[in-house]
């Protein structure tokens, strides 16, 4: 459904569900989408004479996104919460590494990126994918051992709405754009869902087992509330 404010124009996904008592508007910064949840028996004319009256609000949450960063040549991404400028190398040989770099800041690290200039977001995507899942298997793993248990299968997934989940059969999955965090933060999603092979809820006993495994459960958890928005930005196209 497209909606219209002065000289905008927005676009609302509409989602009915049994449950839903009243019409709920929502701007997503993950997704950088707005999406309307109304009740099963609303009409779309009631669900976009709503929208519609909060169509002002809808551009103002829409501005207050974070811009996109796209991997480009040049720009400044964190790795394990440490920034590296992206430089392409379109003449060396390999894929992507990181090298130390003089800067007219001063030294920084440098994410550098082979081959042609077309091919350079997946490269760096591809290259912080593996990044994140040997972290995370080295992470998970440990903490699993400590507790006697192997995880089924650890994956990596682009997740919008979840940093990581635990299945019934002891599979864990977890965001790529967790590695761009600082690593204490890696680490204890790694723990989060190691306990959830014990306690598959967020009872007090999970909680208490997640503690017990990482001592910075509280900071993390913080830090993803403050910073977490942020880590969607990097790698979407610029608008």
């Amino acid at each position: 459904m497209r909606i219209a404010d002065k000289s905008a124009t927005y676009v609302v996904t509409l989602k009915r569900t049994a449950t839903t008592r009243r019409f709920t508007l929502r701007v997503r910064n993950a997704t950088r989408d707005v999406v309307l949840t109304i009740p099963q028996r609303a009409s779309i004319i009631e669900a976009r004479d709503f929208a519609e009256k909060h169509a002002a609000w809808i551009g103002e949450r829409l501005q207050k996104l974070p811009h996109p960063l796209p991997f480009v040549d040049g720009c400044i991404i964190p790795l394990r919460g440490i920034p590296h400028i992206i430089q392409h190398r379109p003449g060396a040989r390999g894929t992507v590494w990181v090298e130390g770099v003089t800067t007219a800041g001063g030294p920084a690290l440098a994410l550098c990126v082979a081959g042609k200039a077309e091919h350079l977001g997946r490269r760096v995507q591809d290259y912080l994918r593996t990044q994140a899942l040997a972290d995370l298997n080295v992470a998970a793993g440990a903490y699993a051992g400590k507790l006697g248990l192997t995880p089924k299968r650890i994956s990596i997934r682009d997740s919008k709405t979840r940093w990581g989940s635990c299945s019934a059969d002891g599979s864990l999955n977890f965001s790529w754009r967790i590695v761009l965090a600082p690593a204490f933060v890696l680490d204890y999603l790694a723990a989060h869902e190691v306990a959830h092979m014990v306690h598959l809820n967020h009872s007090p006993k999970f909680w208490t087992l997640t503690r017990r495994l990482c001592a910075e459960t509280d900071r993390a958890e913080a830090w993803l509330d403050a910073h977490g928005t942020q880590l969607h930005r990097y790698g979407q196209k610029a608008e």
